[in-house]
């Protein structure tokens, strides 16, 4: 069935994102796993999408709780971009433009497969206060629509203890750009 995970397949997700989740506790201070673990078993196409970041190698954890929505928000931990998820230009609009040399997919059509959202400016350097990421990679990051509208796009990396934040043709790809997701649940 699409978009649903077996029995064992769920089993094994939760395994699997519990051991990072402890490991990595400085990222979910104040959060309780046995409570983002209901909310995950109540919500299984969520579990679908965070089985898609995680086979993506994007190593989804919990990095905060909404108090206001009652929702853990996951997002992806891998020190660098998913590499399930690079070489891609930014969305369908620029990977149609391509004549030559397309790109297998784009950031946005992933992330919108993948029933997840690119995280924008702010989350990334969010992101970047629980851990140092992208030190090697970059990450396209939500453009506003009057930078798209001519033709470009904004991705992010970490270098010299700094987050950057560049601008590019959206589309261009690297084999080192990616792009990193959120899900709230």
């Amino acid at each position: 069935m699409k978009n649903k995970l077996s029995p064992e397949q769920q089993e094994e997700l939760l395994d699997v994102l519990e051991a990072r989740f402890e490991k990595n506790m400085q990222r979910h201070k104040g959060i309780e796993w046995n409570k983002a673990l209901a909310k995950l078993q109540a919500n299984p196409d969520k579990l679908w999408s965070l089985d898609e970041m995680e086979r993506t190698e994007g190593e989804p954890d919990v990095v905060g709780y909404d108090k206001k929505t009652d929702e853990y928000i996951f997002c992806d931990c891998a020190a660098e971009s998913p590499k399930g998820r690079r070489s891609i230009c930014y969305d369908h609009e620029a990977l149609e433009k391509r004549k030559e040399n397309k790109p297998a997919d784009s950031a946005l059509n992933m992330a919108e497969e993948m029933g997840i959202k690119i995280l924008n400016e702010e989350q990334y350097k969010e992101l970047q206060q629980l851990g140092k990421f992208d030190s090697k990679t970059s990450s396209w990051i939500e453009t506003p629509s009057d930078i798209r509208k001519l033709g470009g796009a904004l991705f992010s990396d970490f270098r010299y203890n700094t987050v950057f934040v560049y601008h590019n043709g959206a589309d261009s790809y690297y084999a080192a750009r990616g792009f990193r997701g959120l899900l709230r649940v």
